[in-house]
């Protein structure tokens, strides 16, 4: 929205949908003059959208709601109902408009700055997560780190499970087992303690979990609290081991995650 502070725009937003739509109630669009940010489905929809919208700008009245048919009139076989609002916004709505289309971000904690770290970190930060990295090494996070990730430093790693944002997803891939074993163990503490950890995953193989389980078992963790880790990782029907590949199906995974 900080464009807003040259131009005004008109902004277009889902109100309300019925059956079935491209896009959700809430998701927007803001129309410049010459300029679009954001989507509310694209198709006909969309360029009718863009149509009003542009003639508000230069002027025109119109209703802010508006209904469309999502027939054969638009060229789209959704079958659904959208009701569009349609506001005029300027610069002195910026601060608003930023606290009003903020994305309801889930917290992601990732632990492990290696290849499949780099690649999820690049991945999650695109979706509607916030994204906490953190590894027990000094200097192992990249340069080009997204802008809205944050990158921590824990030594002893596992100690940063205690500060964890409630509802975190937990990805567990550092460089080292022993590590792993740690991350994972403070985890299920916490779990046990609050509860408020609604996925921990831990990459690796059957194998290597299964080695985990007894380990974690010698520690005091039940069956019923071992069945709380996900390991392996990612969806299934994935066989590839390219960090950006492993990347999609994990991401993937967490957007299938309630809380």
């Amino acid at each position: 929205m900080s464009r807003l502070a040259l131009e005004n725009a008109v902004l277009v937003s889902v109100a309300s949908t019925k059956g079935s739509a491209p896009r959700e109630c809430g998701a927007w669009m803001a129309v410049f003059p010459h300029e679009v940010i954001g989507t509310i489905g694209g198709g006909h929809l969309e360029f009718q959208a863009l149509d009003v919208a542009r003639a508000r700008l230069a002027g025109a009245p119109g209703e802010p709601l508006l209904r469309y048919a999502l027939g054969p009139s638009l060229g789209q076989c959704c079958g659904g109902v959208v009701h569009l609002r349609f506001e005029c916004v300027t610069t002195p709505d910026v601060a608003a408009l930023r606290e009003r289309l903020a994305p309801d971000l889930q917290p992601v904690a990732l632990f492990g700055g290696g290849h499949v770290g780099a690649a999820l970190a690049r991945v999650i930060a695109m979706l509607p997560f916030a994204l906490t990295w953190i590894d027990s090494r000094d200097g192992i996070f990249p340069d080009d780190v997204p802008a809205d990730v944050a990158c921590e430093y824990s030594d002893p790693v596992q100690a940063a499970v205690r500060d964890l944002l409630p509802h975190s997803r937990v990805l567990i891939m550092s460089f080292s087992h022993a590590e792993d074993l740690d991350i994972v163990a403070a985890c299920l503490q916490r779990q046990r303690a609050q509860a408020d950890l609604p996925y921990i995953g831990l990459i690796g193989s059957k194998t290597k979990w299964a080695t985990f389980r007894h380990r974690l078992q010698a520690r005091g963790f039940t069956a019923a609290e071992l069945a709380h880790i996900t390991s392996p990782i990612g969806v299934s029907g994935i066989s590839s081991k390219e960090p950006e590949v492993i990347a999609v199906a994990v991401a993937a995974q967490l957007l299938q995650i309630g809380d």
